[in-house]
């Protein structure tokens, strides 16, 4: 069965990038001139999803309005003969079909990936967190998609961490089988790197079986207080096959403040029209830093 349906979780407060998010949600934050959210949402467009379901929370009204038209603008931009501008601002009202689903408790992301039961369906299913962003030359999300079509098991994102690291993201234990593939034995939510089966983490996307969401129905909070993904991946990986694919690409954390900062300068350097001059202006910095 053809994957064509995602949902990509975005109702967290984002507390680490206070006092910015105070009244804007994280997701917006722009990535040089694209919001977050919106390089999340064309990665799954362009992997061949067609129906996107967001979860958001209070304050989230600009996610809404980002992906509506703004008629107001498109004239004023018209008017001024500023098609380029057009064609970008129309271009996010024209992406896929998106749908909303206000999460007004946030338990967690395995509670959040639950509400989406009723718009998933009886289908497989794409999930993209956006505190990862990948730059490779095919989207993740079509990687494991094509691993999907392969296996017909859910996929587990993964790539190889410091194990000093690991404790930020989930680890799988797995055993390797060939073309960057693993097969999942069981799931550890960030554990501690002494603990850690290995250090192949979790890193933001999933294609997963709506099996899940029976587990998720039943699922007891874990790490946090939370209903985690991961936990109910570890049983689902007891009822059926489950895989974990080491996608390619290089990854930045952008719900830290690091990772968010090197995912701007490598946006900066994909930039045609300000390349040159901003390796100018990142080599004058280095050298007055020696």
């Amino acid at each position: 069965m053809r994957v064509k349906k995602a949902i990509i979780p975005a109702a967290g407060l984002g507390t680490r990038f206070l006092p910015a998010t105070k009244a804007q949600p994280k997701e917006m934050l722009p990535i040089l001139d694209v919001p977050t959210l919106q390089i999340i949402v064309e990665e799954a467009v362009n992997s061949g999803i067609t129906d996107i379901l967001i979860i958001t929370g209070r304050n989230k009204h600009s996610i809404e309005n980002h992906f509506d038209r703004n008629i107001e603008l498109e004239m004023v931009l018209e008017n001024n003969k500023k098609f380029e501008l057009l064609d970008e601002i129309k271009k996010s009202s024209n992406l896929a079909n998106i749908y909303y689903f206000r999460q007004s408790i946030p338990l967690g992301l395995g509670n959040a990936i639950g509400c989406g039961r009723s718009f998933v369906g009886n289908e497989p299913f794409a999930v993209l967190l956006g505190d990862d962003i990948v730059y490779s030359d095919k989207p993740a999300t079509k990687q494991l998609i094509d691993a999907f079509e392969k296996h017909n098991s859910s996929i587990l994102g993964v790539q190889k961490v410091p194990i000093e690291d690991i404790n930020k993201y989930g680890s799988i234990d797995g055993d390797f089988l060939e073309n960057r593939t693993y097969k999942v034995k069981s799931t550890v939510e960030k554990p501690n790197p002494e603990d850690a089966p290995s250090n192949v983490a979790i890193l933001g996307r999933y294609i997963i079986t709506p099996k899940i969401f029976d587990i998720l129905d039943k699922q007891k909070p874990g790490v946090g207080g939370e209903i985690q993904l991961t936990d109910a991946l570890n049983t689902l990986a007891d009822l059926e096959d489950v895989y974990a694919y080491e996608f390619e690409g290089d990854r930045y954390d952008v719900g830290s403040k690091l990772g968010f900062l090197k995912a701007t300068i490598r946006a900066g350097l994909l930039k045609e029209d300000i390349r040159e001059e901003f390796i100018e202006h990142l080599k004058d910095i280095v050298e007055n830093e020696k």
